[in-house]
């Protein structure tokens, strides 16, 4: 096992960076905007997260566990 695995990395390791010209390794405008909409997106799912989570009750038992429990029985 260990010789594939080092038999692969020495492949690997002769070949050298393809792309080499004065842009390589930068970042375009694009990748900025799809990262700051990413952010936006997240803030607004968070936001309306915590809105609905403001709504529900403290607490989901019955008032009246007896009328609740009658109601549930009928057919």
């Amino acid at each position: 096992m260990t010789d594939t695995a080092l038999t692969v990395m020495s492949l690997l390791a002769q070949d050298g960076p393809r792309q080499t010209g004065p842009d390589f390794g930068k970042a375009s405008p694009f990748g900025l905007i799809v990262v700051v909409l990413l952010l936006i997106g997240t803030f607004a799912l968070v936001w309306s997260m915590n809105r609905h989570l403001r709504r529900l009750p403290k607490s989901f038992e019955p008032e009246n566990p007896d009328t609740e429990d009658a109601s549930n029985d009928k057919p």
